[in-house]
């Protein structure tokens, strides 16, 4: 597996590893085409973990996104604003290996620390973010809708 900056050429496979993902923001190609501009008003980081063919098995893809993640980058802090595997893929430190790089991109900047929301039932996700590290920080009730449902936001310290 390769770990490397997003471009334009990844909008559709990560388009549809968002949708794999009922957990997952839902982006419009243009939000995509937006944030990946180098010409873009907010500054993130957009990376995504590619299969290397010559590790597939028959459970894995020969080629193509097992996942991606993006951030936006702040003065001090750095927001998580999307983390997706693959459904194939989960269960195989996808997620933790984007993560690392985040957490190491941001440790050869001035950021702090990174935060993220994550809705209250998204278990999975928060025994994630909890196994590796994050501080559960507050509440924002009702915060997403369809179905109604409260966010639960976490934080790291990087530094």
């Amino acid at each position: 597996m390769k770990i490397r900056k997003a471009t334009a050429d990844d909008i559709p496979s990560m388009m549809a590893l968002a949708r794999a993902s009922g957990a997952a923001a839902h982006w419009t190609e243009q939000q995509y085409r937006e944030l990946l501009s180098p010409a873009g008003k907010v500054h993130r980081l957009s990376i995504v973990a590619e299969a290397a063919p010559e590790v597939s098995t028959p459970s894995a893809p020969q080629k193509g996104l097992l996942g991606f993640l993006i951030a936006r980058l702040l003065t001090a802090e750095c927001e998580l604003e999307n983390i997706v595997v693959s459904p194939a893929a989960r269960r195989r430190g996808i997620g933790r290996q984007l993560l690392g790089s985040l957490l190491l991109a941001a440790r050869e900047t001035d950021i702090e620390s990174v935060f993220l929301e994550v809705r209250e039932s998204n278990h999975a996700a928060r025994a994630f973010y909890e196994n590796v590290g994050f501080k559960l920080d507050a509440r924002r009730k009702s915060y997403y809708s369809n179905p109604s449902e409260d966010a639960i936001l976490y934080h790291l310290i990087v530094r």
